[in-house]
């Protein structure tokens, strides 16, 4: 999956984009007080995503 459509997926949810790390952004779940990094690569691994998802409380693409 490219990376805008996983960020698009993550706002949509109502996460936010916490920070910006030096090869990852940090994004952050407000209604749960969740947090996930997810890397600056043009495509990430659909395990990845799954991962990324389940650590912020949303459900998977």
């Amino acid at each position: 999956m490219k990376r805008r459509d996983l960020t698009r997926h993550l706002s949509k949810y109502g996460c936010e984009l916490l920070r910006e790390g030096g090869s990852h952004s940090w994004w952050h779940n407000t209604l749960q007080n969740r947090r996930s990094a997810v890397p600056r690569h043009t495509e990430i691994n659909d395990k990845l995503i799954l991962k990324i998802c389940k650590d912020l409380g949303i459900p998977k693409p």
